[in-house]
């Protein structure tokens, strides 16, 4: 009995131990996470480490601007993607946005035909054809009670101008396109709203209208926002911006000049999905950013993956463009280090404009795919040639002799100017220099101008 009795007390013992081994004590140890977090880096993006650099002309500067004179700069790690957008890549932006609308569309005539009931839905559930199907998504109070109690409240989930009062659309019905298959004349009078006039169709086929393809996002102005004082909704702002690409440019950006091929073929053509995406203004590639980012944190969310800090895809300020454009060379002229456009046995090292004005010198006519001749060391393709790239940089020829020198970036609504780097397919070999400032409108489009994004390195990873 006494060693039973003994046994139990050091049992006791070790359990109120390890029980305050868990308490603070009293002490300050923070609050912190349920789990460590971990930096994943995203598909198809490589990792920067942050660093400095010299930015800007390290020789002559041939074209006299005096714009880019060398100074010592310095960046924060970031991830950028290892090629430019794709025409793949910008289309499943293009056909999201088409569904999107489509869909709402649709789940609002249900609605308003008296289909979007409960009970006549369950009625229809075998019914392929019905548009009943892509009646909006009905939530079950018990499964969601802040879905019931905003919609009870706000008739939204926090857009109260949103077309679909903050419900939720259904995705997970197929859309019919074939005009032969459209199930009822619903589903016909929804697709009919989508459609060129008829007057502007050929041969009896009708296409989608792609000025009605609008995508719409709201955004904080952080900059005007920290300068004020008033409430947080004034630095609110909402974007409505038309994505599809401008296909016109190839024959608008050059006079007298055979390019109908191009602009029938070269944006949906699958011999084209690997090439980069042009014909996109500044604004639509910053729309493209917040789509990525949307589509990457609802899938997050879905998943419960949430790090507490969402993460957000954006253009590279013309610092990060460069200094990743280097590829940790220190004084290169050109991403493969330099000074020449060609290898010692006379291959190209990019696609440009070579050997006064014989374009097809170096293998190309036109753009080559995005992942073409050899990365950088930072394993980025085509940071020199093949498309220019729009930066979040607005353009100011005195920036360099005024800005920053850590993470330096003009960020000016009202300069509709914005930098644009690495020259393109058509430039001769002084635009392929990585430290050549360029420039273009803000809401031009250019058959010699893409993008690529980047994302922001949580942590501390320097070179």
């Amino acid at each position: 009995m006494r060693k039973s009795a003994l046994l139990l007390m050091l049992t006791a013992i070790v359990l109120l131990t390890s029980c305050k081994s868990g308490n603070d004590q009293g002490q300050l140890t923070g609050v912190r996470a349920n789990k460590k977090f971990f930096p994943e880096k995203p598909y198809g993006m490589s990792l920067i480490p942050g660093g400095s650099f010299t930015m800007g002309k390290e020789d002559e500067d041939v074209a006299g601007a005096f714009s880019a004179p060398p100074r010592t700069v310095t960046v924060r790690p970031f991830y950028m993607d290892e090629t430019e957008i794709t025409n793949s890549e910008y289309r499943e932006f293009v056909f999201r946005v088409r569904d999107s609308i489509l869909r709402t569309k649709l789940a609002i005539l249900a609605e308003e035909a008296n289909m979007g009931g409960r009970e006549e839905v369950e009625q229809k559930k075998g019914d392929a054809s019905g548009i009943a199907q892509y009646s909006f998504k009905e939530t079950d109070s018990t499964d969601n009670a802040y879905f019931k109690y905003m919609m009870d409240n706000y008739g939204s989930l926090g857009d109260i101008n949103s077309p679909t009062e903050g419900r939720y659309l259904n995705w997970d019905v197929e859309l019919v396109w074939n005009t032969e298959e459209f199930p009822d004349q619903y589903y016909a009078e929804a697709m009919d709203s989508m459609y060129l006039a008829i007057d502007e169709a050929m041969t009896r086929k009708r296409k989608i209208d792609t000025r009605k393809l609008k995508y719409t996002y709201t955004y904080i102005d952080n900059a005007e926002a920290a300068r004020g004082r008033s409430d947080l909704k004034n630095y609110i702002k909402k974007e409505e911006i038309a994505i599809y690409p401008d296909t016109a440019v190839w024959v608008k950006d050059f006079n007298y000049s055979y390019n109908d091929p191009m602009h029938q073929d070269y944006f949906w053509h699958q011999a084209y999905d690997d090439y980069p995406v042009v014909g996109v203004s500044w604004k639509q590639a910053k729309a493209f950013c917040m789509f990525r980012t949307e589509k990457r944190n609802n899938f997050l969310a879905g998943k419960k993956k949430g790090s507490g800090k969402e993460p957000r895809f954006r253009l590279p300020t013309e610092a990060e463009w460069e200094y990743a454009a280097r590829g940790g060379l220190e004084y290169a002229k050109y991403p493969w280090g330099g000074p020449y456009t060609t290898t010692d046995r006379g291959c190209f090292l990019a696609n440009f404009k070579p050997e006064r004005g014989n374009y097809a010198a170096d293998g190309a006519l036109y753009t080559v795919e995005a992942k073409s001749y050899d990365p950088n060391d930072y394993g980025l393709y085509n940071m020199s040639g093949n498309v220019s790239e729009w930066t979040n940089t607005a353009y100011n020829p005195s920036s360099y002799y005024l800005g920053s020198t850590i993470n330096p970036n003009v960020e000016d609504e009202t300069n509709k100017r914005k930098v644009i780097r690495g020259g393109s397919w058509k430039d001769v070999a002084y635009f392929l220099e990585v430290g050549t400032r360029d420039y273009e409108y803000a809401d031009s489009a250019r058959s010699y101008i893409g993008f690529r994004t980047v994302q922001d390195y949580m942590g501390t990873k320097m070179k």
